[in-house]
């Protein structure tokens, strides 16, 4: 390799994770300041859940557009916009007098991060073979891992001694820098022009859809199944019919058709839905038990639930080496039962559960988690050809945004079927969710319930390529991915 396209590789990879963290961490410092922000600002507990459900929202609704704009006028360019919005969208929130302005400028930053987002995929995809991705996107998981470690102890600590502003303020200079280096630093990349259509009524019903559907989530925590919920869903049906006779019909699509019907990238979606719908679940369960029914404050929680970020920082590059070897398949399925294993043991765990006990468990989720972001965002970004690689990260993007919301909304729908709530508590009370005495049976039909979700996964994997054929060479239709 060349010693200028090393350093293009290099300087694509030290930005794309860079910008992968900031977001990362955006949102994992936000929980923990959310509280002291309520009290600062004397905002309801529904208005400051709005500052993340805002964000999420606009995010979910733009993250395939945005895609589909970085193929267009390039993927540099867009990371730039996206990075120094975000950064001034950042310090507006820090400097905010009230809480409608926070949440004003939280879907701001959300637009502005949904162009970001894809960008960072579709920059690897273009500075690397297809045979070699699965190293970037490996660091890449590595770096996602330690933001999530690092997003509560961090967030934590500014708050407590400078203010819930300052983790705004966090993110600024970073990405400030990596914005404006986007901006001077030309590198090579692929050749885009007019001869990528931007499908706008696709995008707009996509919007449609997406926030209606991670509304309608969203909700289901905090109201249960309303008719609201209901009419939320039917609208979700009504705007993904109408996409899929636009679909068919328009001569550009939003989404490439073969994209979506090469069965490498659809069952690297589907299995990666599967993925963090369970994990998530499984964390918002999780954090329950180890507040309300073990009685630790959220900084030993965070410590009991650090193994799974680890085990993410530790193993994504781990990973690569059974990537090659066994293909993709192989490592996606082994992932999906490891996680599922995982799942299964923390629904035995109760209030005489050890600290190692619960590690464990979060260990070896951890492990099969990483392993399944690492592989199936390979394949993902690796099958998609250059041109529409900003589609394929929007893409991949939007199922880690709507596998989470789908997993918490279903474990809180289970455990409220299983467990009746508390009276008086909830997140906005000083008291548990759920009655203790009835949270570890619940718990008990919640975690194996997405544990199933994540054995689902398993067959799910099948579609994704095996490993290449020893006479196929490095550029094969297996290799690396």
């Amino acid at each position: 390799m060349s010693p200028p396209r090393h350093r293009h590789q290099l300087l694509t990879l030290v930005g794309s994770v860079t910008g992968a963290v900031i977001v990362a961490l955006d949102g994992t410092v936000l929980t923990i300041a959310q509280p002291a922000m309520r009290r600062d600002l004397h905002a309801s507990f529904t208005a400051v859940q709005w500052t993340s459900t805002g964000y999420l929202i606009a995010v979910a609704g733009l993250l395939v557009f945005a895609g589909r704009l970085g193929d267009r006028y390039g993927h540099q360019r867009l990371f730039a916009v996206g990075t120094l919005g975000f950064a001034a969208t950042s310090a507006g929130i820090g400097l905010a007098p009230g809480i409608g302005w926070v949440i004003g400028l939280r879907v701001a930053q959300g637009v502005f991060g949904a162009l970001l987002q894809p960008a960072t995929l579709g920059m690897l995809r273009a500075a690397y073979p297809p045979d070699r991705i699965g190293v970037p996107i490996a660091w890449r998981t590595s770096a996602i891992g330690v933001a999530a470690a690092a997003g509560p102890v961090v967030g934590g600590a500014l708050t407590a001694h400078l203010g819930w502003r300052a983790v705004f303020f966090l993110s600024v200079v970073p990405a400030l820098a990596i914005g404006v280096g986007a901006l001077v630093v030309r590198l090579p990349a692929p050749k885009t022009g007019s001869d990528v259509r931007l499908d706008l009524p696709g995008a707009f019903l996509l919007a449609v859809a997406l926030v209606c559907l991670v509304h309608t989530l969203v909700a289901i925590p905090e109201t249960g199944w309303t008719a609201a919920t209901a009419l939320g869903l039917a609208a979700v049906t009504a705007a993904g019919g109408a996409l899929v006779r636009h679909a068919r019909r328009t001569a550009h699509p939003l989404v490439p058709p073969g994209l979506l019907r090469s069965a490498p990238v659809a069952s690297g979606l589907s299995v990666l839905v599967a993925a963090s719908a369970s994990v998530f679940g499984a964390l918002f369960v999780g954090t329950y038990f180890l507040q309300d029914v073990l009685a630790l404050d959220p900084l030993e929680s965070g410590l009991r639930a650090l193994p799974l970020p680890a085990m993410m920082v530790l193993g994504a590059p781990v990973c690569v080496r059974p990537l090659r070897r066994y293909g993709a398949r192989r490592t996606a399925m082994a992932g999906m039962a490891l996680l599922a294993l995982g799942l299964l043991l923390f629904s035995r765990l109760d209030e005489g559960s050890t600290a190692l006990a619960i590690g464990g468990c979060f260990l070896v989720m951890g492990a099969g988690f990483g392993a399944v972001m690492v592989t199936t965002t390979a394949v993902i970004v690796r099958h998609a050809p250059v041109d529409h690689a900003g589609v394929a990260g929007g893409l991949q993007q939007t199922a880690l945004n709507v596998g989470p919301t789908l997993g918490v909304a279903g474990a809180t729908t289970l455990m409220a079927l299983a467990a009746p709530r508390a009276g008086g508590g909830g997140p906005g009370g000083g008291g548990p969710l759920w009655a203790g005495g009835e949270f570890l049976p619940a718990m008990g039909v919640t975690l194996p319930v997405l544990a199933a979700v994540a054995a689902v996964g398993v067959p799910l994997a099948a579609g994704l390529p095996g490993r290449a054929r020893p006479d196929a060479g490095a550029q094969g239709p297996g290799a690396g991915a």
